[in-house]
């Protein structure tokens, strides 16, 4: 069972790779304009629309043709932490582990196309946990506070998923206690819904409407009222086999309750002072990512490839949308959704070994899952020390 395991937690973490690659070209253009200037976005061989202008105006950066962004180099960062740790996380491993990685391990950045801290990479949002817990020396679990809110934590939460495989209000619980020191308000409460989504994906036989059912029952406010909007939206679009556009149309019709984004995610000097909700704690309001990743997951019944097409396809912040399909996806359905073209493309764009760098942390969750057992376990047979075996008939 733990090659199936395994398999999985490649499949994950291919997902990632995979998603985060075809949706960068992409990243903050509308649906529409995909449409005009693409058709449609289907392969790791697409150039970015950004490419043609001069470096200064894309920050130096490169991307396009396989290249992944900080989704995927956070993710693997969070997976070494595992690794360092071998045990479950808090915001304290996100204050002394997190910080670390991100602003005092060098490492490849594709789209730098040279080795440095992660941290010269990242958006705001993600440089606040060095600003917050390094320099300010934050409560960890105070770490989030004042953060912009965003998507940022659940865009790399999904090792702990793993870590949980099978228990989702484990994952959902780790989730928030790690994520407390990067996030707050809606943009936490992604993260614990997008790690339960990952730890439900690894029960045995289960299917996408099963993982939603769960999420679901875990998710709170406007997260869990954004979800259900648009999983059902996503049925009745199934049903009537409505193309993409129309789709696009109505999930984003459906997150406008809940997010006042929309196609405006470009940050420009004309937006200085400018009064907006977007961003700001609420428990009215959702992050768009999530939502949208499960609705085009749900849309196409959990079809592994064409989820994440769909998702890079509808615009803004597409590598996000793309990274949270395909680890619930990949999760989902193991190996078999491994294209190895894709696989040996990704490797090359990045200089990395994605496959190696999955089974290593598959032996990390292995383990860790392993003394949850044997601490189950014994938590058992001292409960049975402690009041016997009674009839649970005659205390109900």
């Amino acid at each position: 069972m733990t090659d199936a395991f395994r398999g999985r937690v490649r499949a994950l973490v291919h997902g990632v790779a995979l998603g985060d690659a075809l949706g960068a070209p992409v990243e903050k253009l509308p649906a529409k304009a995909i449409r005009e200037r693409y058709g449609r976005v289907t392969s790791l061989d697409t150039t970015w629309h950004k490419m043609n202008l001069p470096p200064e105006a894309r920050n130096g950066r490169i991307r396009g043709n396989g290249i992944v962004t900080d989704d995927t180099l956070m993710t693997l960062a969070l997976m070494e932490i595992y690794a360092e740790v071998r045990r479950h996380l808090d915001a304290w491993d996100m204050a002394d582990g997190m910080v670390r990685q991100i602003a005092w391990t060098p490492r490849w950045v594709p789209e730098l196309q040279r080795e440095a801290m992660l941290i010269e990479r990242l958006f705001y949002p993600e440089k606040w946990i060095f600003q917050r817990h390094q320099l300010t020396s934050c409560d960890p679990r105070q770490g989030g506070i004042g953060n912009m809110v965003n998507c940022g934590a659940a865009m790399y939460i999904a090792p702990v998923g793993v870590v949980n495989a099978c228990d989702p209000k484990a994952a959902y619980d780790e989730a928030i206690a790690f994520a407390s020191g990067h996030q707050e308000s809606y943009g936490l409460e992604a993260a614990g819904v997008m790690a339960a989504a990952v730890a439900a994906a690894f029960v045995p036989n289960t299917n996408i409407e099963t993982i939603v059912e769960t999420v679901l029952a875990l998710a709170k406010d406007g997260t869990r009222a954004a979800i259900a909007d648009i999983a059902e939206e996503a049925r009745k679009l199934r049903r009537a086999g409505a193309d993409h556009p129309a789709v696009c149309d109505a999930f984003h019709e459906a997150i406008a309750r809940y997010s006042t984004i929309g196609d405006d995610v470009n940050h420009v000097a004309e937006n200085a002072g400018r009064v907006t909700d977007a961003y700001r704690p609420s428990r009215l309001a959702a992050i768009e990512e999530l939502p949208l990743a499960l609705g085009f997951c749900i849309l196409n019944d959990g079809d592994f490839r064409r989820a994440i097409e769909d998702g890079i396809n509808s615009g803004r912040d597409t590598d996000s949308i793309g990274v949270m399909a395909g680890a619930i996806l990949g999760a989902l359905h193991g190996e078999a959704v491994i294209d190895p073209a894709d696989a040996r493309r990704l490797d090359e764009a990045n200089a990395m070994d994605i496959r190696a760098s999955a089974d290593a942390f598959a032996d990390t969750a292995l383990a860790i899952l392993a003394a949850d057992r044997a601490a189950v376990q014994k938590r058992e047979a001292d409960r049975a020390t402690l009041i016997g075996a009674p009839d649970l008939a005659t205390i109900a």
